[in-house]
């Protein structure tokens, strides 16, 4: 039914101009206006819809994840720009969180959006 549809997915957010503030001027993401609503052009043409919702509930999960060839690079340049990142028992000084041996996993680093949402940055 859906095969040869274009789809898309979006989240909400508390306050959007934060949010545009954030994913354009922080992270440095192409982000348009339009109908009171965002989009995040994504490479490789992807985009996200990012609306303002007045009981805006931030996710408790990953909205989304961008993997990076550098990931402490990445990490160093998102502090440098305000980001805070997550702390858990694997985390490193700089908030990258390493797998335990017993488990297979990517490095990543979680933050959040200004909204609360959950973003994260692996190594890719």
């Amino acid at each position: 039914m859906f095969e040869h549809t274009y789809a898309f997915s979006g989240f909400s957010v508390d306050d959007l101009a934060a949010a545009k503030h954030f994913y354009g001027d922080v992270l440095g993401l192409r982000v348009s206006e339009q109908h009171g609503m965002l989009t995040l052009q994504i490479e490789g043409g992807h985009n996200i819809l990012v609306y303002q919702k007045p009981d805006h509930e931030p996710a408790t999960f990953t909205i989304l994840n961008f993997p990076v060839d550098d990931l402490e690079a990445a990490v160093r340049e998102l502090t440098e720009r305000g980001v805070e990142f997550e702390r858990t028992e694997w985390s490193d000084e700089l908030g990258i969180n390493h797998s335990p041996a017993d488990q297979d996993g990517p490095d990543i680093a979680w933050f959040k959006d200004p909204a609360g949402n959950f973003l994260a940055v692996l190594a890719g």
